[in-house]
């Protein structure tokens, strides 16, 4: 049998939380009471302009965003990373994540995440779930503070499909025998790519698009 990966998005498809959540965690966990109360209105300040800019460019979005961790320290950010899990991602994780994962990792699937958020915020996560790997953005930091800038590629849309693609080459896995798992349209580039797509949770665009295409619906509680 070949190798083979099950990818899977974390936002709205493993979870019920997205960045903007993880970064108001870092914002009212980090640092003075003054510098806490001015992120976290920032951030709520923020929140409409988010969710117009991530409907209309992704790329954009994440670019815009990741300049709020313009700053902070990256050893701190690392160990907020566990509480933030603790605390956000854990009890925001639909309850069927485990069987979705378990059901993958039986037909002999590495477990890999895929995902837009920054990675040191995410390895908690992975190691919850016992995937295998990690695909996700990671910031740049000079002399130990975030700059606000992600290492390109940032990790969205195309470059989602590109990755996985990489990373099969990279590790001898047969693409087309591979999973995919996303709720989201912005997506579709890292689902048609691989063999065996699903929708899971999908938003109104992407359960067309799974409709039309006959991938399977996935609705987690």
């Amino acid at each position: 049998m070949p190798a083979k990966a099950a990818f899977y998005d974390v936002d709205g498809t493993l979870v019920k939380t997205n960045v903007v959540h993880v970064y108001a965690y870092y914002a009212m966990n980090r640092g003075s009471l003054l510098g806490i109360a001015g992120r976290t209105l920032a951030t709520a300040a923020s929140a409409p302009l988010f969710a117009a800019m991530d409907a209309v460019n992704r790329k954009k979005f994440n670019e815009f965003f990741y300049r709020y961790y313009a700053g902070l320290s990256e050893d701190r950010l690392i160990s907020i990373a566990e509480d933030m899990f603790e605390d956000v991602l854990k009890p925001a994780l639909y309850e069927q994540t485990r069987d979705l994962i378990d059901q993958a990792r039986r037909a002999g699937c590495r477990i890999v995440l895929v995902t837009g958020a920054l990675d040191f915020s995410m390895r908690p996560l992975v190691r919850h779930l016992g995937a295998d790997d990690l695909i996700a953005n990671k910031m740049q930091f000079v002399g130990g503070k975030a700059t606000g800038k992600v290492i390109p590629p940032i990790i969205e849309g195309a470059n989602k499909a590109n990755a996985i693609r990489s990373y099969c080459v990279r590790e001898g896995l047969a693409l087309d025998q591979c999973h995919g798992y996303s709720d989201s349209s912005s997506d579709y580039a890292m689902l048609a790519v691989v063999g065996r797509p699903t929708a899971v949770n999908p938003d109104m665009r992407l359960r067309s698009i799974a409709r039309a295409y006959n991938w399977p619906i996935l609705d987690l509680k």
